[in-house]
């Protein structure tokens, strides 16, 4: 349906290019007057531009009293008409189209960026059974099919391999460059590309609930039309038809001569002033899609332009979301770190625990190998045991020693104590009845978060950190960005609470957050933006905006944009009300005719236009 959509779009900007062409044609000939035409070859562009105004006014004006700029434009094309200034008739409508083309063009080239999702989209899958394989329609997949993927072959569906290795270019997905490497129990994503190696995967997302098909709902919601500040412009448009109706009627009774009315009306189309938003909105959309952010309310980026705080979540926005062993101090002479390190990953190894996986992850990581265990023993609550190159070992919190006797040498508490400050979580170990060492594990930072922190601060917004871990874990990266207000141990409805009263206090809030958690944040945010890589399906369908590669950097550049959008409208919005008074008073007083009123009026939406296609690679420098 999307696809369909996108052809009929190009149909029919091919077909008014076509019939602009012809418009431009009939107007050069009009302008020689040929004697042997009957008819004014101006007839033309009327016919070809004009009557598609005319219908469109009409149509609204029927069914829902519409009062817009189509219905002004269409009284001018009439009552040149009706003076026999033909030729002025078919420049309006051929001017109006033009202007409508541009502003289709600009707005098609905004969206190419997402609209590529689209066409990205599987259309079979290759689905495994007990007698071989089939090829069938993607849409057919049903969640716990067994599918298989070739190499160079999309994947249809979510899923998670269940047999094989291959490396999977998510580009369209993260933004990643390089490949990623897939093994059993690894996720994949519909819409990304496996490089080398066939795999089997078990079918977990289908239909619309695939990442692919998330993305191209959240292209379809982009939509300038939303936006506050066009239904503004929309409420100007009806009152200028009103005062533009007045006006040429007044001058018409006081002067006698209808030209000067007609001209009137012919540049007191409010053309340009409805152009102004949409095409910046839309402009500004095409410009955040390259950085890889999909913008989903049509008022998100004006809304954008008005916050004054940026709230982090702390967990998967600006920590990495892994847990990373980042210390290992030893309390053994015969235990130096990297045989505790790999004697821990050897006892963790068949854990269920995400700290223990870390552990064996970060061991491995680290190019250290890892022994068998034997007597494995997982300890709910506490830890695990097992034998490890012929020694008894322990693993586990500060109980389980406790539990069996062991005492913690002074060294040990105080190296603890300096981990916890930090915000890491330890892991003791013990042999032989005695603290042997501790692994302290912390979720670490992104590499650019610092900077974007930076970045986001230069831009006129001042950065919170909002975030459930305790004040300890939050204090340390606080710090470590340079964020002075933190708000620890934050359920969601504490977030929540903390946000409706800074909006209400007048600062206006951006939350960006990745979880199930942040949801109720990113709702009740003046703006809320998802990590749409990693978050969840919900922080993504709360959001109104999703930064798809989950790439923070760009932040920054989105809050720049949006109030650079701003300046734009306000700029298009002041340069067309201030060039139709002036076109407006120089036709009262009878210096411009209705052929000369069209140029000057519609040159002005072209330049509204082409002002805010500046914005498709605006950056600051």
């Amino acid at each position: 349906m999307a696809r369909l959509e996108t052809l009929l779009k190009w149909g029919g900007i091919r077909r008014d290019v076509v019939f602009l062409i012809l418009s431009a044609l009939a107007l050069i000939a009009s302008i020689f007057k040929p004697a042997a035409l009957p008819l004014d070859p101006a007839w033309l562009a009327i016919l070809l531009c004009g009557v598609p105004i005319l219908l469109e006014a009409l149509v609204g004006l029927v069914t829902a009293f519409d009062i817009k700029a189509d219905l002004l434009v269409s009284i001018a094309l009439v009552a040149s008409v009706c003076i026999g200034e033909i030729f002025a008739a078919g420049e309006v409508a051929f001017i109006m189209q033009l202007g409508a083309l541009l502003e289709e063009l600009t707005v098609a080239k905004a969206r190419a960026g997402i609209e590529k999702l689209v066409r990205l989209t599987p259309r079979t899958a290759r689905r495994l059974f007990p007698g071989g394989e089939e090829i069938i329609p993607a849409q057919q997949v049903r969640v716990g099919d067994l599918l298989r993927v070739l190499p160079g072959e999309t994947v249809p569906v979510d899923g998670v391999v269940r047999t094989g290795q291959t490396a999977i270019n998510q580009a369209v997905m993260t933004g990643e460059s390089l490949p990623v490497d897939k093994g059993p129990g690894d996720p994949v994503s519909s819409g990304t590309v496996n490089q080398f190696g066939s795999f089997d995967m078990e079918a977990v997302k289908v239909g619309e609930d695939s990442s692919i098909q998330r993305m191209i709902r959240l292209v379809q919601s982009a939509d300038a039309g939303k936006a506050k500040i066009v239904g503004i412009a929309d409420r100007w448009a009806t009152w200028i038809v009103v005062i533009a109706l007045s006006a040429a009627i007044l001058t018409w009774l006081i002067t006698g001569e209808i030209i000067r009315a007609v001209t009137i009306l012919v540049v007191f189309c409010p053309c340009a002033l409805v152009l102004a938003t949409p095409t910046a909105i839309m402009a500004a959309i095409g410009n955040v899609t390259r950085h890889g952010f999909l913008v989903r309310e049509g008022d998100a980026l004006e809304r954008l332009a008005l916050v004054r705080r940026v709230a982090f979540d702390k967990t998967g926005t600006l920590t990495q979301g892994i847990p990373q062993v980042t210390q290992i101090c030893s309390f053994l002479p015969q235990w130096p770190e990297d045989r505790l390190f790999r004697a821990a990953a050897a006892a963790e190894a068949r854990s269920e625990h995400p700290l223990g996986k870390a552990v064996v992850r970060c061991c491995r990581e680290k190019g250290l190998d890892i022994p068998e265990a034997s007597a494995f023993r997982m300890l709910p609550g506490r830890g695990v045991e097992a034998t490890v190159e012929g020694e008894a070992l322990l693993a586990g919190s500060a109980a389980l020693l406790k539990e069996r006797g062991i005492p913690l040498p002074r060294k040990a508490e105080l190296a603890a104590q300096a981990c916890q400050k930090s915000g890491c979580t330890v892991i003791y170990l013990a042999q032989g009845g005695q603290a042997a060492g501790l692994l302290a594990l912390a979720d670490t930072l992104r590499a650019d978060a610092a900077d974007t922190v930076e970045r986001v601060r230069a831009a006129g917004a001042e950065p919170v950190l909002l975030t459930g871990d305790h004040q300890n874990a939050a204090g340390h990266i606080a710090a470590q960005l340079g964020i002075s207000q933190v708000q620890a141990g934050c359920l969601p409805e504490d977030k929540l609470a903390w946000i409706a009263r800074s909006q209400r206090e007048g600062s206006p809030v951006c939350m960006v957050g990745d979880g199930v958690n942040d949801a109720p944040a990113l709702k009740q945010a003046m703006v809320g933006i998802a990590m749409g890589g990693v978050g969840s399906d919900i922080a993504v369908d709360a959001a109104d905006i999703a930064l798809i590669s989950d790439d923070i950097r760009e932040l920054p550049h989105l809050l720049e944009l949006a109030r650079r959008m701003m300046t734009t409208i306000r700029l298009n919005l002041s340069f067309s009300m201030a060039l139709n008074f002036i076109a407006i008073f120089l036709a009262i007083r009878g210096t411009l005719n209705p052929v000369v009123g069209a140029l000057v009026h519609n040159a002005g939406s072209v330049a509204v236009i082409l002002n805010s296609a500046l914005l498709l690679a605006w950056r600051r420098k």
